[in-house]
């Protein structure tokens, strides 16, 4: 009768890999490798498996260091993991070595006379090899470590180990590597987090101390401007007060925006829903714009449906939507240009459409315009200006009010158009 497992597969001795129970065992491993992406827990199952698999006292991973130019124990099956991580093994002078550098796998039943046997992590653990059972583990084609099994309970390892544990360590270089690319992946992740606190902070510091300076230029510049109107109507003073305000009022403006877009990022931006029609954002959207359009001799064409068009909604940050998209059509339109603005009520939906004839969208940029901070144009070369937070805060708010936005062009110089829809209140 064949010795059998714990788990109910035979001795690989006796069957080999045409075991039936064997094969189920190892189309398991397997799919427990490929759907573990936890490092720590996809290592313990597959060395204890291995050992399981092999009748033997321990199983480790040992991996190929490239600054060293050495191997290191990934993991093992035994207390002393964190001892066996701080031996590098040669290449040179070492079973692992032998196997990693021939592509091999080696089977020694007697590593204690084998000139290769590096005594040095059995001298440091306290653990001695008798037998050893090595294969090389592969990805893509290239060696990236070893897979080891120590000590065979009864009798010696025999090929048919090694062709069971070969198969083991091609499953288990990939479910490592996954595993380890999720564990960058996280790194990154925290890295990025890290960083977007940092630059959110700043983004609060900066915006609440630029707005005090700002708000005393702002403050002198009204009062110059008024002066120079008293005494001098027709004077370079009062051009140059008006310039200064215009420039202060710019800089506010991208303040504000910065300081909506860190809300928006930090989700912190508190809506103070009501009941209101659509029309009274868009016409309070247009009163703002108006004037900027009109300096460009551009056409501002305003249609609004006769009966109300009722959503739920923030008054004033839905404003700033269509502030943000109307001002984005005035910017890339050119002088003596049309815009287009109407409302469209649908079944349990309104749709917002704002066409003009400016510069149009590539393609490939009509989702990228609404990132934080993106430009269509080089920042070298580019034309317009601003910090192109403009329409992705327009869709923040939007995504609040649990509606949609997109645009739409048939490339350059076609002009483009910005839909928004959002909930009806009936």
């Amino acid at each position: 009768m064949p010795t059998r497992l714990g788990d109910g597969v035979h001795s690989t001795q006796t069957h080999g890999l045409n075991d039936p129970d064997l094969l189920a065992r190892l189309v398991d491993v397997s799919v427990t490798l490929n759907s573990n992406l936890e490092l720590g827990p996809l290592l313990e199952f597959l060395l204890g498996t291995a050992a399981d698999l092999l009748e033997c006292e321990r199983a480790s991973i040992l991996l190929y260091n490239e600054k060293r130019g050495d191997l290191s124990f990934l993991s093992a099956t035994s207390s002393d993991v964190h001892q066996l991580a701080e031996i590098p093994v040669p290449l040179d002078r070492s079973i692992a070595g032998a196997i990693f550098r021939s592509n091999q796998p080696l089977i020694i039943n007697d590593a204690a006379s084998d000139p290769r046997h590096f005594a040095q992590v059995g001298e440091k653990t306290g653990y001695q090899t008798r037998s050893l059972l090595g294969v090389p583990m592969r990805l893509r084609g290239e060696t990236t470590g070893v897979l080891e099994a120590v000590n065979k309970r009864q009798g010696d390892f025999t090929d048919i180990d090694a062709q069971v544990l070969a198969v083991v360590a091609s499953q288990s270089a990939v479910a490592i590597h996954n595993a380890q690319l999720v564990q960058d992946l996280r790194r990154a992740h925290d890295e990025l987090s890290r960083v977007d606190r940092i630059k959110s902070n700043f983004m609060h510091l900066a915006s609440h101390e630029l707005r005090t300076p700002l708000a005393i230029i702002m403050s002198y510049a009204e009062f110059l401007r008024q002066d120079a109107l008293r005494h001098d109507p027709q004077g370079t003073l009062s051009a140059h007060a008006v310039r200064v305000l215009e420039a202060a009022q710019r800089q506010r403006a991208i303040i504000d925006s910065m300081t909506n877009m860190n809300l928006l990022q930090l989700g912190a931006v508190d809506l103070q829903l009501t009941r209101m029609p659509l029309q009274k954002a868009l016409r309070s959207a247009y009163e703002e714009v108006r004037e900027l359009a009109a300096a460009k001799r551009q056409r501002v064409e305003l249609t609004l449906p006769d009966e109300p068009v009722y959503v739920k909604a923030d008054a004033a940050r839905l404003a700033l939507v269509f502030i943000n998209v109307l001002d984005n059509a005035i910017q890339f339109t050119p002088t003596g240009g049309d815009i287009h603005i109407n409302v469209q009520p649908q079944a349990g939906e309104a749709l917002v459409v704002v066409r003009d004839t400016g510069a149009g969208i590539p393609p490939g940029e009509l989702t990228n315009i609404f990132k934080d901070y993106y430009q269509v144009e080089d920042h070298m070369t580019r034309r317009h200006g601003g910090l192109g937070l403009g329409l992705a805060i327009a869709r923040g708010i939007i995504h609040l009010h649990n509606g949609r936005i997109w645009a739409e062009s048939e490339g350059p110089n076609q002009g483009a158009t910005i839909q928004v829809v959002l909930p009806r209140e009936e």
